[in-house]
C-alpha cells in the first residue's frame, strides 16, 4: 500500500472464510468526498466503466443496449462454482463457468479469481500488481453485456451474441424521472403508497479501479440496466414512490457486523482502492455505497412494517448476503438483507422470513441468524456438495441452538436448475413452512444469478419464473414484502427479470402461470433430501414428504419392472447367437428361432 503521504496506511486484518487473509492494497485518497457521478453517467455508460453478462431476450430490455465505441476493461471478480453442462456455461471447471479462448475443459481446479478464469496462468498470484503482458495486448474486446472475452475480429458475443460495443441506453429517461417522482418517509405525511424504491446514484461509484486483464462482473452498470428496464416499462415514477437515501449509522451496523469489521469498511473511503478477498473490492467511495444500501433496506423495512408503504425494491449495491459478522467476501461488504430483518424487528415484526433466490448460498446471513428463532432463513441454490462457491448451504445446516429449524437449505446437485425446479421447490417446501412459521414481513435477497444465461450461475431461471416466485411469496405476511437485489451479472436478464418482479408488486399477475411443476429427476431428490431433514422440525411437511415419496416409487417402479420384464424375455429366449449383442436384431432373432428357448423351458416342465 502506497499512500500518497508517504505514510503507511493500517487497516484491521480480518479473519477470511474463503482462503487467506484479507488482503488490502491499494493508495489513500486526498480527499474522501461521496459527491455524485458527472460525466461518468452522462449520455449513458462507456465500456471503461463496466462489463455485463450473458444474454436474454426481456419484453423491456431490447432497447437496454445499443451500439456504442469499444472501450478498455479491467477488473476481477468472485467465482467459485462447479462446472455444470448447461448451454450457458461456456466453461466446466471448478472455478466459474464462463467463456474464454483457447480454454481446456479438462483444467484442474486452480483458483477462485477471474483472472484465473480468462486466462489460465497458474504462475501468476491474483494480487500482484498489474504489468503488461503479451496476453493483455492480444487483439480481443469483452462483451458489455456478458464480460466473455472475444476475438477483435469478432463482431458478436460468442457467448450472448451480443453486438461489438454496445453501451447501456435509457439510464438517462431513468435520471431525469427521479427529481419528479413523490418521495415517501416516516416525516411525509402522503398518502400511503403500494409501491416504494430504494435507490441512490452515489452506489454508482462503487467500481474496480485496479487495472485487471478481465472485467469484474459486479460493476455500476448492474443497476443502470434494471433502472433503464424500469423507465421503459412504465413503472419509474409514475407508479412507485421514492425513498430518501440516507447513511446507515454505526449503531446500526453493529447490531449485524462486529465493530472491527464496521471500521475496516470504514477505513478504505482513506484509499484508492483495496481488496478484502482477492475478488471483494473497494475504492475510496465504497463505504459510502455500502451505508447508503443498507440504509435504504432499513427504511424500506420500516416504511412497510408502519404501513406507510405495502411493499418495496431495494435496487441497491454493492450486494450483501455473503458477508458475515466479521468478514466481507464475495463482493459484499454489508449484510443489507440482515440490517432490514432487524430494522423491521425494532418496527415491531416479530418474525421475519428471509428468502434467498441467490444461485449461491448466503453464508452470511444464515452465520447471523442461525441461533436466531425469530428469523427463518430459507435459501434455495446451487451446492454441488461443497464445490460450488461459497461452499455452505448443505441440507444439514439447519441452525443451532435456539435457532435449529431455522435454517432451511434447498442445496441444488448441479447447474442447469430451471423454472420447473424453482416453482416445485416453493410449493413442497417453502411456502408450507413459511405458512407454519407466519411472518409479519417477508424478505427477499433476489439474486438473478441463477437466471438464464447468467455465466456464473449456469442456471436456467426465467424472468417468468421469478415472477412467479415473487407472486408466491406476496400471500406470505399478508403482502408486506421487501426485495433486495444481490448478485446477477447478466444485464438483460437481470433487467428484464427485476422488471417482472416488480411488476408483481404493484400487483400484475405473474406472467406465464401454469400448473403444477414437474421436477427434473435430480430437482426431485434434493426435495426429498430437504423434506426428510426438516420434517423433524416442521410437521406440516411430514405428508407432503411420504406422498412424494410414494410419487417416486411409483415412478421408479414402473422404470423397474419395466427393465425387469425386457430381461426376463431376454433370458426365457436362451442367450441367442453371438450376434446378438451386435445390435438390435429381435425381429429377425425371433423369426429364425421362433422363440425356442422357451418351448424347450416348456418341455422341461412337463
Amino acid at each position: 500500500m502506497r499512500p500518497l503521504n508517504s505514510k503507511k496506511c493500517e487497516v484491521p486484518s480480518l479473519g477470511r472464510q474463503n482462503g487467506g487473509d484479507q488482503a488490502f492494497h491499494g493508495e489513500c485518497q486526498s480527499c474522501d468526498g461521496v459527491e455524485k457521478p458527472s460525466h461518468s453517467i452522462e449520455n449513458g455508460v462507456s465500456l471503461k466503466e463496466h462489463h455485463g453478462t450473458c444474454s436474454f431476450n426481456g419484453d423491456h430490455t431490447d432497447g437496454l443496449l445499443v451500439d456504442g465505441a469499444k472501450g478498455s476493461l479491467a477488473r476481477s471478480g468472485h467465482i467459485d462454482s462447479a462446472g455444470c453442462g448447461h448451454d450457458g456455461c461456456l466453461h466446466g471447471n471448478n472455478g466459474s463457468c464462463m467463456a474464454c479462448d483457447d480454454q481446456e475443459s479438462d483444467r484442474e481446479h486452480g483458483g477462485h479469481t477471474l483472472d484465473d478464469l480468462f486466462f489460465f496462468n497458474d504462475e501468476e498470484e491474483d494480487d500482484i500488481e498489474w504489468e503488461p503482458s503479451a496476453r493483455l495486448v492480444e487483439n480481443r474486446w469483452f462483451c458489455l453485456n456478458c464480460t466473455v472475452p472475444n476475438l477483435d475480429e469478432v463482431t458478436h458475443c460468442q457467448n450472448c451474441h451480443e453486438l461489438k460495443g454496445s453501451e447501456v441506453a435509457g439510464y438517462d429517461d431513468f435520471k431525469t424521472h427521479i427529481a419528479q417522482t413523490a418521495l415517501v418517509s416516516a416525516d411525509t405525511a402522503s398518502q400511503p403508497v403500494s409501491t416504494a424504491i430504494g435507490f441512490d446514484e452515489r452506489m454508482l461509484l462503487h467500481s474496480e479501479i485496479e487495472i485487471k486483464p478481465n472485467p469484474h462482473p459486479e460493476r455500476p452498470d448492474r443497476l443502470r440496466a434494471i433502472a433503464a428496464s424500469l423507465a421503459a416499462a412504465g413503472i419509474f415514477p409514475s407508479k412507485c414512490a421514492l425513498v430518501p437515501p440516507r447513511e446507515i449509522t454505526k449503531e446500526e451496523l453493529i447490531r449485524v457486523h462486529t465493530s472491527d469489521h464496521v471500521e475496516s469498511i470504514e477505513q478504505t473511503k482513506n484509499m484508492l482502492y483495496s481488496y478484502f478477498t482477492s475478488d471483494t473490492y473497494a475504492n475510496g467511495h465504497s463505504a459510502c455505497a455500502a451505508k447508503l444500501a443498507a440504509g435504504l433496506c432499513a427504511d424500506l423495512a420500516s416504511l412497510i412494517l408502519s404501513g406507510r408503504v405495502r411493499n418495496g425494491f431495494a435496487l441497491v449495491r454493492p450486494p450483501g448476503h455473503h458477508a458475515g459478522v466479521k468478514q466481507a467476501m464475495g463482493f459484499c461488504l454489508h449484510n443489507n438483507a440482515a440490517v432490514a430483518a432487524l430494522a423491521a424487528q425494532k418496527a415491531g415484526a416479530k418474525k421475519v422470513l428471509i428468502v434467498d433466490w441467490d444461485v449461491h448460498h448466503g453464508n452470511g446471513t444464515q452465520e447471523i441468524f442461525e441461533g436466531d428463532k425469530s428469523v427463518l432463513y430459507i435459501s434455495l441454490h446451487r451446492h454441488e456438495d461443497g464445490s460450488f462457491y461459497p461452499g455452505t448451504g448443505a441440507a444439514h445446516e439447519v441452525g443451532v441452538l435456539a435457532g435449529e429449524g431455522f435454517s432451511v437449505n434447498i442445496p441444488w446437485s448441479c447447474g442447469g436448475v430451471g423454472d420447473n425446479d424453482y416453482i416445485f421447490a416453493f410449493e413442497n417446501v417453502v411456502l408450507p413452512i413459511a405458512a407454519e412459521f407466519a411472518p409479519d414481513i417477508t424478505i427477499i435477497s433476489a439474486g438473478f444469478d441463477a437466471a438464464r444465461g447468467d455465466p456464473l450461475g449456469c442456471c436456467d431461471v426465467t424472468p417468468a419464473g421469478y415472477s412467479r416466485m415473487a407472486s408466491m411469496l406476496t400471500a406470505c405476511s399478508e403482502g408486506k414484502l421487501l426485495i433486495i437485489l444481490e448478485g446477477g451479472y447478466n444485464l438483460r436478464s437481470i433487467s428484464s427479470s427485476a422488471t417482472e418482479v416488480v411488476k408483481v408488486l404493484l400487483g400484475d399477475s405473474p406472467s406465464h402461470s401454469t400448473g403444477a411443476a414437474a421436477p427434473s429427476k435430480e430437482g426431485m431428490q434434493t426435495v426429498l433430501q430437504v423434506l426428510e431433514i426438516q420434517q423433524k422440525y416442521w410437521p406440516v411437511l411430514v405428508p407432503i414428504f411420504a406422498s412424494l415419496q410414494a410419487r417416486q416409487g411409483r415412478s421408479s417402479s414402473r422404470y423397474v419392472n419395466g427393465e425387469n420384464k425386457l430381461k426376463r424375455r431376454m433370458l426365457a429366449a436362451g442367450p441367442g447367437p453371438v450376434w446378438w449383442k451386435w445390435g438390435s436384431k429381435r425381429l429377425l432373432y425371433e423369426v429364425l428361432f421362433d422363440g425356442l428357448g422357451p418351448r424347450k423351458s416348456k418341455a422341461k416342465g412337463k
